[in-house]
Order: structure tokens, then C-alpha cells, then sequence
């Protein structure tokens, strides 16, 4: 090329090391937190038949009218680059026999993709962690899937984090609610945007979806789901808010509330924030008992919740909840024939020793003061210095770089027990503390 090199697609945006910090504490506390409630790792392809989703997430949808990346592989399949996990959990599941008079808890994390306009918390290529339990049919795990939720802000530190919740019934209770719902919006059909015209017929529960804000007043006007619930149904939403009231959980029921996907029965639930703008919600989930029986497998209860990874560690930059997970503990200096090779080999036994020690070797010579400056900009607590008189001696010079301190010598036998203790300390091993 000439001029210009080539630039990345918009809305699909690189992770550079300096939000490396963040995001690496987001994904150790998850899966800390998920192998503490039970649920275990399942690794999902990237690209499905689209027949999947569209079965799935439903056709009048605007993931699927608008936002899937889709095209016709060279064997003329349909294919899709999946916008969400939860139909190729499903999928998945069923495949592989894992579904069928079985309980099951799964986790999964990675890229999903969804060509809307890009903005701060919402892009083409985004990224996420979802949780799915099957074989479950009360409120009890859904309490727990929220109780999980609740668990995870407080490990990271994370504030002003609110629960809203919702029951969207039985698919039964629903048909009845869509009657009602269409009967109210035909009368009003002058007040309607174009979107939701078109959803009028096909599904008029989108419409309370509806992201404009002159659609406001007609929406707030009509008629509540709740007054479509059945016996069981609000049985079920009263077992989970009792659940929620013993844990101490806060919530607000918002009967508006009814998700961009249409699998979902029952339970809903977001968290929101109100400091990343418009892209308020930051984790969205909830019931779905009738989409393995809907993607061909045996009828099976099932909850899930997904964590916008891109919003929360736009959460955690803001409130300065992350640890510092990537700059070095210690940097070794080094000079001199002999040093250069000891450094090397005590910076291997260190790291055998250490398992988490984050350790930088000096690379590339420069005298002893220009090493210094490169540790210092590291960001590492210590410099370990090894000269020839060093290395002579068999001994190692700790200086600590961010406090004042005095520079200590230590045998080399004896430098990973010193290590080891620095990093038990305060401030030092963060890969196993927990955010209060």
C-alpha cells in the first residue's frame, strides 16, 4: 500500500497492555467466582449456522434483521459469526448428549459481534462472559445466579451497580399478554415509530423495547405483563424476590422490562449503572425453559445471564478498582560478563520458585543508570541488582523502587524465600486478594 497502512475495522478495536490491567482482574474474579458456585468452563465456536439464531433469538429481532454478520460459506451454507452465546450453549448441549434428565452449569467467555453503530460500551466486535444452568426449574437458581452477580461487583469493588427485575410468564401467559398488547397499540397506531409498526404484527412485546424516546409515553401507558401471570408463573417471581429479600439483595421490579431476545420465560434481570451513558446495562439475563425443546432437544429448564466485559472494565477504570496486575514486581539490573549470565539463570530459578512472581530481565545492555530509569518506567516495586562484585559474591541487591526504603543484600539461596515473603505482604501478592 501506499500513504497509508492499514487501519482496523471500526467498531472492532484493539486491547492495548495499558487496559490489560483491568481486564485481566475482571477475568481471574470471574472464574474464581463461577468455580466457586459450581459452574464449569465450555468453549463455543465463533461461527454457527444461521438457522441457529434465527430459530433462537427470533426473527423479528434486531440482532437478527440487522446486526448479524452473515454470509454463505464456499460449501453455500448460511453462516453466522455468533451476537450472542446462549444459543450455541444450547446447541452445543444438545450435541453432545449433555442436556437430557441432567444438571449442568457452564461458563463461557470470548468475542461476539453485532454490526451496530459504534459507540462508548457498545461495539461491532464486544466481548462476554455467560453463565447457563440446566435442569432447574425454581427460583432458587435464579436467586442464585443473581446473588452470583452480586458476589462478583463486590470482589471487584465495583459501586452504584442496581437491580432491576421482571416476570415475562410462560409462552402461554405471553400469547395472551401479545393479544392484549396488539389490541392496545392498533389504537394507537398513529403514535407508533416505523419500528415498531412493523414489530406490531409480528411481535408487539418489542415494542416496549423501543430505545425511542418519543415512544415513551404510549409504552408507560400500556398494559402491564403482570396481569397476565398465571398461578405458577407468579408463584415463581414471588419465590425469587423472597430469595432476594434474605440475601439482602436491593432490586426493583421494572414491568417494562422485557430483553431484545425473544427465547426468554419468566424470570428477566439487568444490572445497570448510570456511569457509562446510554449503554446503561452492564449484565442481562434471565429464564429460558422452552429453547432446548425449541433447538430440537428434550424439554429443559434452563437460566443464564451474560457480563458486557467492555462495560465493566470501563466500571472498573472509573472507579479505580483494579489491582496492578501487569506491572512487574521486580526488575533484575545486571552488568558484566559473569552478571549477564547469573541474571539469566537466577531469573529462571525465580520464576521456577515463584510461580507468580512478575518478573522483567534487562535486555539489550546500557549502563547501570540507564537500566534504572528502564525499571523505574516498568512500574516495578523492586529492582534486583546483580554486578560483578554481585555476582562474585553470590548475593543480590534489593532496592525498593516506590518506597523509602533501605537497599538490602540477600543470598541468592536465599532470594526466593525473601521474594516469597514480599509477596505475601501488603501490596504484593495480588494475583489471590480478594477487592472488599
Amino acid at each position: 500500500m501506499s500513504g497509508r497502512g492499514v487501519r482496523s475495522i471500526r467498531g472492532m478495536n484493539d486491547i492495548l497492555p495499558g487496559d490489560a490491567s483491568a481486564w485481566q482482574t475482571l477475568e481471574r474474579v470471574c472464574r474464581e467466582t463461577f468455580a466457586a458456585y459450581g459452574y464449569q468452563p465450555i468453549r463455543l465456536p465463533l461461527l454457527e449456522r444461521t438457522e441457529l439464531f434465527t430459530r433462537a433469538v427470533g426473527e423479528v429481532t434486531d440482532i437478527v434483521e440487522k446486526e448479524m454478520y452473515t454470509f454463505e460459506d464456499r460449501g453455500g451454507d448460511s453462516v453466522s459469526l455468533r451476537p450472542e452465546g446462549t444459543a450455541g450453549c444450547v446447541r452445543a448441549g444438545i450435541e453432545h448428549g449433555l442436556l437430557h434428565n441432567q444438571v449442568q452449569r457452564f461458563w463461557y467467555a470470548g468475542p461476539m459481534f453485532r454490526y451496530e453503530r459504534p459507540q462508548k460500551g457498545r461495539y461491532r466486535q464486544f466481548h462476554q462472559f455467560g453463565v447457563e444452568a440446566y435442569g432447574l426449574i425454581g427460583p432458587d437458581v435464579d436467586a442464585e445466579q443473581i446473588a452470583l452477580c452480586a458476589r462478583l461487583w463486590r470482589r471487584l469493588g465495583l459501586t452504584g451497580l442496581r437491580l432491576e427485575i421482571n416476570s415475562l410468564g410462560t409462552v402461554e401467559e405471553r400469547q395472551d399478554y401479545r393479544r392484549e398488547l396488539m389490541a392496545y397499540f392498533s389504537d394507537r397506531v398513529d403514535e407508533l415509530d416505523e419500528d415498531s409498526r412493523r414489530r406490531l404484527e409480528r411481535n408487539p412485546m418489542r415494542i416496549l423495547d423501543s430505545k425511542n424516546p418519543e415512544m415513551r409515553p404510549v409504552i408507560a401507558a400500556a398494559p402491564a405483563f403482570e396481569d397476565s401471570l398465571g398461578p405458577e408463573s407468579r408463584e415463581h417471581f414471588d419465590g425469587l424476590r423472597a430469595r432476594l429479600d434474605a440475601m439482602g439483595i436491593d432490586y426493583t421490579v421494572n414491568p417494562r422490562l422485557v430483553r431484545g431476545l425473544d427465547y426468554y420465560t419468566r424470570t428477566v434481570f439487568e444490572w445497570l449503572t448510570d456511569q457509562l451513558g446510554a449503554q446503561d446495562a452492564v449484565c442481562s439475563g434471565g429464564r429460558y425453559d422452552g429453547l432446548v425443546d425449541q433447538l430440537g432437544g428434550s424439554p429443559t429448564p434452563a437460566v443464564g445471564f451474560a457480563l458486557g466485559v467492555e462495560r465493566l472494565v470501563a466500571l472498573i477504570q472509573d472507579q479505580g478498582t483494579a489491582p496492578d496486575e501487569v506491572a512487574p514486581h521486580a526488575y533484575l539490573v545486571h552488568r558484566g560478563g559473569d552478571a549477564g549470565r547469573d541474571a539469566m539463570l537466577l531469573a529462571e530459578t525465580l520464576r521456577d520458585a515463584l510461580p507468580h512472581l512478575r518478573l522483567h530481565t534487562h535486555a539489550g545492555g546500557g549502563s547501570f543508570k540507564s537500566q534504572f530509569k528502564r525499571a523505574d518506567r516498568s512500574g516495578a516495586a523492586l529492582a534486583l541488582v546483580m554486578g560483578e562484585e554481585e555476582a562474585a559474591q553470590g548475593v543480590v541487591q534489593i532496592k525498593h523502587l516506590r518506597v523509602d526504603q533501605e537497599t538490602e543484600q540477600v543470598g541468592r539461596d536465599e532470594l526466593p524465600d525473601r521474594l516469597g515473603r514480599y509477596l505475601a505482604g501488603p501490596g504484593g501478592n495480588d494475583e489471590h486478594k480478594e477487592q472488599r
